[in-house]
């Protein structure tokens, strides 16, 4: 099971991984053009697929039969290590080669607010950015970004895949 997780894990967070360099690198190249979420949820979408293979190759190891609750770990560890890992990733980029990108963000975000809501919006800019200057706060919110998302993948997919 631990080689089925860790294999998976590793798979579907380099899958993420290349993706967040890679729309970095676009946003540092490009700061006037802002990148849609959808690419960004896609990507974690197609890293998530891994778990589904992770779940299938955890019930053919086990004969063709898995638990609702067996499927779901298998699921979730390897959502952790791609959440993890994407994780460590976004701090390697975040430290060392785009240290603005609370400004960067914090002026798109205000850019695109309308005249009725940018005093709101600068103002949650502005605590956006004081607490993104807290590493932990770095942490918690690339988590928030990526691993809700594969919890609910687990669960769905430990769901369909589940065999008594």
């Amino acid at each position: 099971m631990n080689n089925i997780i860790l294999k998976n894990g590793l798979l579907g967070s380099s899958i993420v991984s290349a993706l967040l360099i890679s729309i970095t690198m676009y946003m540092k190249s490009n700061p006037e053009k802002e990148v849609s979420m959808m690419v960004g949820f896609a990507g974690m979408l197609l890293a998530f697929f891994f778990v589904v293979k992770g779940i299938k190759q955890q019930r053919d190891v086990n004969n063709g039969f898995i638990s609702f609750g067996k499927a779901f770990l298998t699921g979730f560890w390897i959502t952790l290590i791609i959440s993890t890992i994407y994780v460590l990733v976004w701090l390697v980029i975040l430290y060392n080669f785009f240290p603005n990108f609370a400004e960067h963000y914090t002026d798109m975000a205000i850019a695109k607010a309308s005249p009725e809501e940018i005093v709101k919006v600068t103002e949650e800019m502005n605590s956006f950015k004081k607490m993104y200057k807290n590493p932990i706060w770095v942490i918690l919110f690339t988590y928030m970004e990526i691993l809700p998302l594969g919890i609910v993948f687990s669960l769905v997919s430990a769901l369909i895949l589940k065999k008594k």
